[in-house]
């Protein structure tokens, strides 16, 4: 088992559910899956707390079910968040170079040059995202450390998000018994997970479809260039079927998973199933192509308004990779073909890539967040780089230990 210092957990904290992946970084400073634990979430409404306990018992249950299988003990994680109340907006900055070449404090000065900007009392910064760097007249840079010039500025992309919503989430992982490392925007926690380097260079969008939000995020050139959240996602499907077949909203569940179809023009005969009515155990059978006739149009909705953000912010044509779709709503049958129409776009599915361990257990879409929450805490931490240095002192001062030891004993 790995130290407790060396584990990474991710809490993905959302409508329909809480899951937690435990990961351990591997000795090749890649990362294995060891735990997985998952429970209905009750205690959230498109993406925001609104009742405590049941968010608490939730997080209990997954976290509980995580160190069964990892054989551990969890004390901190990183967590996602989400919801309509999430904003950005994009910011620049310009800072002197003091010593004609640019250093990492110089970084650091200039991007928070770029976060000062005016918030309401009630607002919060959770992410400062560097889009480029210029040094005098030169753009697109990543990383302008060890250039010479007097002039640094940038272009930051800034993720705001309430005080509120922030702190109620905070506290109800605290009140489960854990501390919080960091809190990250679940979209950009599911980049990690689903994108390839190759696309955030040429410019792709990814749609997270999940219970309560659809979140959106694109990247251009390695950085993210927009994001934003809509308040609408797999439970107004859900919602939908149980109000138009006047069932259940558990079997309405059931229902879509088993039975549900983007589209009409995937329906093959006159295909019959079995439903449960609300209130008693009696069940009736209808045509399947009713169920589908009641998700079409909100897939077709959903679909629309992510569209109506990526044109709205002049975003299509910087889309030359396409859109990833993921989350735990992605992977109803026509989804894709749907999307590609109504894009003009290639699409894709993202799944959970470049991770190990119990790889098979957490590759579904609905696991992007959570993996992509280990991955952006391993990165913050250092990644491979530090933590393969990390490994070799500790082994180092292993052998030294041993050979004082070694010299205690003998003489």
């Amino acid at each position: 088992m790995a130290r407790k210092g060396e584990l990474i957990v991710g809490l993905d904290i959302g409508t329909t559910k809480v899951c937690a992946v435990v990961a351990e970084p591997t000795e090749e400073g890649t990362l294995d899956i060891i735990g997985v634990g998952c429970s209905p979430s009750y205690g959230l409404r498109k993406g925001m707390v609104v009742n405590v306990e049941e968010t608490i018992n939730s997080i209990k249950k997954a976290i509980e079910e995580a160190e069964m299988m990892a054989g551990c003990e969890i004390h901190s994680v990183y967590t996602g968040i989400a919801g309509n109340h999430i904003q950005s907006i994009n910011s620049q900055g310009v800072i002197a170079l003091k010593h004609r070449e640019v250093t990492k404090k110089d970084v650091d000065r200039v991007i928070e040059t770029a976060r000062m900007v005016s918030l309401p009392p009630e607002r919060q910064v959770i992410h400062v995202l560097p889009q480029e760097f210029i040094v005098d007249d030169q753009t697109g840079i990543r990383d302008p450390r060890g250039m010479a010039g007097v002039r640094l500025e940038t272009k930051v992309h800034i993720i705001t998000a309430s005080v509120a919503a922030v702190q109620t989430l905070i506290r109800c992982i605290q009140k489960a018994g854990l501390d919080v490392i960091e809190v990250v925007l679940q979209p950009l926690a599911a980049s990690e997970a689903v994108l390839t380097d190759e696309e955030k260079a040429l410019g792709v969008g990814l749609m997270d479809l999940g219970g309560g939000t659809t979140d959106i995020t694109t990247f251009s050139e390695h950085s993210i260039s927009h994001s934003a959240i809509l308040g609408v996602g797999g439970t107004n499907i859900t919602n939908d079927i149980a109000f138009g077949l006047r069932i259940p909203i558990s079997e309405a569940e059931k229902i879509k998973l088993k039975y549900g179809l983007a589209s009409s023009s995937l329906l093959e005969g006159n295909e019959e199933i079995e439903i449960r009515n609300v209130g008693d155990k009696k069940t009736r059978r209808i045509s399947r192509s009713v169920l589908v006739q009641i998700i079409e149009p909100r897939v077709e909705e959903i679909l629309g308004l992510v569209d109506h953000e990526f044109i709205k912010n002049g975003l299509k044509d910087s889309l030359a990779a396409g859109v990833v779709i993921t989350g735990g709503s992605s992977l109803l049958p026509g989804l894709v073909e749907m999307a590609e129409q109504i894009f003009g776009l290639p699409v894709r599915i993202g799944y959970t890539r470049d991770i190990g361990g119990l790889s098979d257990v957490i590759r579904n879409p609905m696991y992007a967040t959570a993996v992509g929450l280990v991955k952006y805490g391993f990165k913050l931490q250092g990644g491979a780089e530090q933590y393969v240095s990390r490994r070799k002192r500790g082994a180092w001062e292993r052998f030294i230990d041993n050979i004082k030891a070694w010299f205690k004993e003998a003489f």
